[in-house]
């Protein structure tokens, strides 16, 4: 599906104006109101339809982002759902469509943002989450393979999330999950009118209005041809007729695997950095 801003251009003339007048003065709409995003326009998900999808909560419970087990010990989210925690207060809850009705419950002991996270502002939001003790794969737990080619315009992507059905509404109990399109990055580029917080490390996605991502499916994954191809960073909240950006994993394919493989780990988090926790970006507090 190719947006061009004829299709879309009642909404444009507020819309991509207005995205970049956001990066300039950030009073209009705060990062976190901005970065965290959760489903608008989906349908309750099946049980077991995304068995890669976790809920990233805090020690004492409450869903804060999504997240995707990418192998037994490794998890992938956006970095702004755990920037500034002390990963010993973080927990993954795996196997479940109801996300205060785990399936497993695993501790993460140490995360790695990328090293130019928010630099520029709203760039390489991508985290890697390690767990104490490896996940334990069954019919409702599954990794989902990392991507081996980019996206082709118009792909399926689909989207899964605990994120509000409406704007700054409650957490549902029940996944939900989205069938939306990929957006190439030129169409979204034009779209957004050239803002500064859109580059070639996003992928963007769009259906139509009332459709798209909102607040709590932050890090949340998007599948297509059966690969994790993205995890949700930011949006204009919500589905309010522009495509959502999302953290493109096919681009940061060689951070993560030196990550994995322990050859890159400069810009890492141990609970030994902070032994007391810290949120210093206001996301996802709880």
């Amino acid at each position: 599906m190719k947006i061009t801003l004829a299709a879309v251009l009642v909404l444009l003339a507020a819309c991509s104006s207005r995205a970049v007048r956001l990066v300039d003065n950030k009073e209009n709409l705060t990062k976190d109101k901005l970065a965290q995003e959760r489903i608008v326009g989906g349908q309750v998900a099946e049980k077991g339809f995304a068995k890669y999808q976790i809920s990233l909560q805090g020690m004492y419970g409450g869903h804060m982002c999504g997240g995707a087990i990418i192998d037994n010990e490794w998890v992938l989210t956006a970095c702004h759902c755990v920037d500034g925690y002390n990963p010993e207060f973080l927990r993954v809850i795996t196997g479940t469509n109801v996300y205060f009705q785990p399936g497993a419950t695993y501790e993460v002991d140490e995360f790695w943002c990328h090293c130019n996270y928010d630099n520029p502002t709203y760039h390489n939001d991508i985290a890697i989450l390690h767990l104490k003790t490896p996940i334990v794969y069954d019919d409702l737990t599954q990794p989902i393979p990392l991507p081996i080619s980019p996206l082709k315009d118009g792909d399926e992507v689909i989207l899964t999330g605990w994120g509000d059905n409406v704007l700054w509404g409650g957490t549902p109990d029940e996944l939900h999950k989205l069938y939306t399109k990929f957006v190439t990055y030129e169409d979204c580029y034009e779209i957004y009118g050239g803002a500064p917080m859109l580059d070639v490390g996003h992928i963007c996605t769009f259906t139509r209005v009332g459709e798209g991502s909102c607040h709590g499916d932050s890090g949340g994954p998007l599948v297509s041809n059966g690969r994790l191809v993205g995890l949700v960073n930011w949006g204009m909240p919500c589905a309010t007729g522009v495509p959502d950006a999302h953290c493109n994993v096919y681009f940061y394919l060689d951070w993560i695997r030196k990550v994995m493989s322990q050859n890159c780990r400069e810009c890492h988090c141990s609970a030994s950095n902070y032994p007391f926790g810290r949120n210093q970006n206001g996301a996802n507090k709880y």
